[in-house]
């Protein structure tokens, strides 16, 4: 497993890159020897953030852990990440890819519990109108909501608006592979 760590707003020392990289690839029994994960660290304030992204046949597993310390960040996130490894891996072997994880067999973490699988309870249908970005943001703040779907005047695909716990805007454009 490819490990890559980048420092946002920060210098992240060798004996952090070491330790994090040791502890990431643990994660590797899970996935191929050419899987990346990749790791950015940040400290805001008193948190110490920590997103790690592993993409790996067409799938993304992402997690993030903001603490005090960020020794405490990185256990929570590879406690997170293996946390969803053991909740999707049936749907993941069977709708996605089978043998999409090497083990059949997990190792985890004695506190770990079982999880309730969040049901769909409502489904919402609306025209999806030809906007730009600007006028999509403009009504994202309207709605009062965390995202807003609206089809891209430019690019005439359907594309969706988000906030950002850090309070920015990100922009999920499609890219068929």
């Amino acid at each position: 497993m490819r490990v890559i760590i980048i420092g946002k707003g920060m210098e992240v020392s060798e004996y952090l890159k070491e330790m994090v990289t040791k502890k990431v690839r643990k994660l590797a029994r899970y996935f191929g020897e050419f899987t990346e994960a990749h790791i950015t660290m940040s400290i805001q304030k008193s948190r110490h953030i920590v997103e790690v992204t592993i993409p790996f046949d067409g799938i993304v597993l992402r997690g993030e852990e903001a603490t005090g310390d960020m020794y405490a960040s990185v256990d929570g996130v590879l406690k997170k990440l293996e946390k969803q490894i053991h909740k999707h891996r049936t749907a993941l072997k069977k709708r996605l890819h089978e043998g999409a994880f090497l083990q059949d067999e997990f190792e985890y973490h004695d506190e770990m519990e079982e999880e309730r699988i969040p049901a769909v309870v409502r489904t919402k249908r609306f025209v999806v109108k030809p906007m730009d970005i600007t006028e999509a943001q403009m009504q994202l703040e309207l709605l009062g909501h965390q995202f807003f779907v609206f089809r891209n005047a430019k690019t005439d695909e359907v594309n969706v608006l988000y906030k950002r716990r850090d309070g920015d805007l990100g922009l999920i454009e499609p890219d068929y592979a």
